[in-house]
């Protein structure tokens, strides 16, 4: 699944490609892909058609584009999903479920889902504030490359918490748009198993932790994010490269880049997790 540096680019493809553009029209092809919509496809397009889009703003895995007043489109990618900036001529994709057009007769936006586990709505929104989290993701906490990120109370809130570290790094409502390639990936960075106890960590240790978190996914960012299928694309229907460069997910059995161990995986939560069993030691008991 797409995780914060992934959607982070295609926010910023949006912003560049889609804001102040009006939509001429909203064609839903697959009703699941609005199945968030209480009105179902006819009202997704009838609320969307003739927005100006606004620029494309996103809080952890969740994107949303303001459109005037108190209404935003807001998107997830799911699994799967795609927001593609297409030229009218080119064929449409085997999984395309909702196609905008726009007044100017440019390219037009379309959104791709081949497992339709994403979604788009409109929903409403803070008038007059385009950052303003729609109310359905207000839950969500901020991410690490959140300008407002508060370093100090995130510190605070995952030492305070009864669970284990991964888990915290994967709860939504803690800190936002970390998954688990990157929470594998932060865990080898600060030399943390999965499994150690979240009370147990000391204050530097969870800043350090926090600090490898931003510091990994501002370098997945800058290479377009982690793709190890074409599922995962930017605007343009480009992957991202940074899976070249991880150091833990996916590794399993090649030797840890620290100390030579070999990198092992271990079911986890119906997924896995990637660690070094030497720089990672598990917790006692």
């Amino acid at each position: 699944m797409p995780e914060l540096p992934e959607v982070e680019v295609v926010r910023r493809g949006l912003a560049r490609w889609a804001a102040g553009r009006t939509v001429a029209e909203a064609q839903v092809l697959h009703p699941r892909s609005v199945r968030r919509q209480p009105g179902g496809a006819d009202e997704f397009a009838a609320r969307l058609t003739g927005t100006t889009l606004g620029e494309a703003q996103r809080r952890g895995k969740y994107l949303w584009v303001p459109l005037g007043g108190d209404q935003a489109l807001i998107g997830h990618l799911g699994m799967s999903g795609q927001l593609l900036v297409q030229d009218a001529a080119v064929p449409d994709e085997t999984h395309l479920r909702v196609r905008l057009r726009f007044t100017d007769g440019g390219r037009e936006l379309r959104f791709v889902d081949q497992r339709t586990f994403g979604g788009l709505a409109v929903e409403e929104a803070e008038p007059g504030d385009p950052e303003s989290t729609p109310l359905s993701i207000a839950h969500i906490a901020r991410d690490p490359l959140d300008a407002r990120f508060d370093d100090g109370a995130f510190v605070a809130a995952l030492r305070a918490k009864r669970t284990t570290v991964k888990r915290a790094l994967l709860d939504q409502t803690l800190i936002s748009g970390v998954g688990n390639i990157y929470a594998d990936e932060s865990l080898w960075r600060a030399k943390l198993h999965y499994e150690r106890p979240t009370a147990t960590l000391t204050r530097p240790q969870a800043a350090t932790l926090l600090g490898h978190a931003r510091d990994v996914m501002n370098a997945a960012l800058a290479v377009g994010g982690t793709s190890f299928d074409s599922l995962y694309v930017n605007v343009n229907g480009e992957s991202g490269y940074f899976s070249r460069e991880l150091d833990a997910y996916g590794r399993e059995g090649e030797a840890c880049r620290r100390c030579g161990t070999a990198v092992r995986r271990e079911p986890w939560m119906n997924r896995s997790s990637y660690f070094c069993p030497r720089c990672q030691r598990p917790p006692r008991g």
